[in-house]
């Protein structure tokens, strides 16, 4: 949605093509629904785009801060897939689907149980603990990987199948969380990475004056994969738009004249 309200359907092949004006700041989107008091300037790398006051406001009554312990919805744990190595536990309120999984770019999960939200929370612990399972990986090592991605959907759930059998077999199991069976569902046609090209970079953030503009070809979380001339593709990560003034483009040649990052190749792939 650029600012001032037009919204955009994408698909894939779609052009996306936008400028942030000359002069332009990046301001705080507010919280909850409520606009900053202050309208204040925030970092043009910041993912959040609020100010410290909006982050705060934000994160009260918060799942994730852990200030929802009597919260009486059904919560499931479960287990993400993002590349070779990269398995992390994290718990979502039944009510919402898989929709926390599609929002993080999940290329491979499965639910791992099913209770109230502090035995999901007790499970979440127990596998960081017992097994050294991260509740976070970085969306910078989840863009990287998605280039070397295994071919197969068996391959991509090997990782999640082995854990999945280690997680319920741990003493220290809460009654109150029912076990799951391991049913792994993969994203990567949902995502559109099983025919795009792999990514060479991405956009650092959004400057005044810069520029971006090519084709979708694929998109995992907040990330959109977009080719652009003289690339395989680069990755955009819209929570770096928010709190911008963007112009649409006309279209035009493929242009990138935001700060991006390329990726670090090596013989044996993209690390």
């Amino acid at each position: 949605m650029w600012d001032g309200g037009r919204r955009s359907a994408l698909s894939w092949g779609k052009r996306v093509a936008f400028a942030v004006p000359g002069g332009s700041v990046r301001h705080c989107v507010g919280a909850r629904g409520h606009a900053c008091p202050v309208r204040a300037a925030v970092p043009e790398r910041s993912t959040g785009a609020r100010c410290e006051e909006c982050a705060r406001l934000d994160r009260a009554h918060s799942v994730a801060a852990d200030t929802l312990a009597d919260d009486p919805r059904p919560y499931r744990v479960y287990l993400a897939w993002f590349g070779p190595g990269m398995v992390k536990v994290g718990i979502t309120a039944v009510g919402r689907g898989p929709a926390r999984l599609l929002e993080q770019g999940a290329v491979c999960f499965s639910w791992l149980g099913t209770g109230p939200l502090m035995a999901a929370r007790r499970a979440e612990e127990l596998l960081r603990a017992a097994l050294r399972v991260p509740d976070r990986i970085p969306y910078a090592d989840k863009r990287a990987v998605r280039a070397v991605l295994p071919v197969t959907e068996d391959e991509r759930a090997a990782e999640v199948r082995a854990l999945h059998a280690r997680a319920v077999a741990l003493d220290g199991w809460p009654e109150a969380l029912t076990a799951e069976p391991c049913r792994p569902v993969d994203h990567v046609r949902g995502f559109g990475l099983a025919d795009a090209p792999a990514a060479s970079g991405a956009v650092l953030r959004l400057v005044a004056g810069g520029a971006v503009g090519g084709r979708l070809v694929a998109a995992a979380g907040p990330d959109l994969h977009l080719a652009v001339a003289g690339r395989e593709s680069v990755v955009l990560d819209t929570r770096l738009m928010t709190g911008w003034e963007l112009v649409p483009l006309p279209p035009a040649d493929d242009v990138l004249t935001f700060p991006a990052r390329e990726f670090a190749r090596e013989q044996d792939g993209l690390f």
